[in-house]
C-alpha cells in the first residue's frame, strides 16, 4: 500500500511539471518522500506540494535513506572524486561526512535503533565485490558485518537478522 502511495505522489509531481522529470531512488517516511533529481536530494510531502532541495553542493548525492525516527537522512555522496557516506537533517543542511576510505561506500539503510548506518563497500575485499559495514550515525569507526559479501541489505526490526543480496545484479559493480 505504501508503494502505491509513493507511485501516486511521484506521478502527481511529474504531471505537475511542464516537462518530464527523471526522479530517482525515492525514500519514504511517514510524512515525506526524498528523491534524487539532477544529482541533488529533494523532499516533498507525501500529501503533495512543492519539492524542496535538501542538498546543493558541488557533487552528486544518491541513495537517500531516512533514519527510523525520520529526523535524519543518510545518503551516498560523491564529492572531490570520492564516494562516501554522509548524513543531514531531514530538513536539509550541511552534510556530515561519516566515511573517508578511498573505496566507494554506498548507503543501504539504517540499523533499527537509528544509531548506525549500513553501507556496502569493497574497501577490504580481496577482489571486485562489496562487503557490508555499519558506521555510527554521529561519526566513528566503521564495523564490518560478519558476511562474506554483500551488495544490498536490510536489517530486521529487532536488529537480530539481516536480509541481503550477496552480489550485484548481473555482477556489475553498481
Amino acid at each position: 500500500m505504501r508503494f502505491l502511495a509513493l507511485l501516486i505522489s511521484l506521478s502527481a509531481l511529474c504531471l505537475a511539471a511542464d516537462e518530464p522529470l527523471l526522479l530517482q531512488k525515492p525514500a519514504v517516511n511517514s510524512s515525506h518522500i526524498v528523491f534524487v533529481y539532477a544529482g541533488d536530494l529533494w523532499s516533498v510531502p507525501r500529501a503533495g506540494g512543492d519539492a524542496a532541495r535538501l542538498t546543493s553542493g558541488a557533487g552528486y548525492e544518491s541513495d537517500p535513506a531516512f533514519s527510523p525516527d525520520g529526523s535524519r537522512i543518510a545518503f551516498t555522496g560523491e564529492y572531490d572524486g570520492n564516494v562516501d557516506v554522509f548524513v543531514i537533517p531531514a530538513t536539509g543542511g550541511v552534510p556530515k561526512r561519516l566515511t573517508w576510505h578511498p573505496a566507494a561506500d554506498r548507503v543501504l539503510g539504517w540499523t533499527p535503533d537509528g544509531k548506525r548506518i549500513i553501507f556496502a563497500s569493497g574497501r577490504t575485499a580481496f577482489s571486485r565485490f562489496n562487503e557490508l559495514f555499519t558506521v555510527p550515525a554521529d561519526g566513528g569507526v566503521e564495523e564490518k558485518l560478519p558476511l562474506p559479501t554483500g551488495f544490498d541489505a536490510s536489517m530486521a526490526p529487532d536488529g537480530q537478522s539481516i536480509a541481503y543480496e550477496p552480489t550485484s545484479r548481473a555482477f556489475g559493480m553498481w
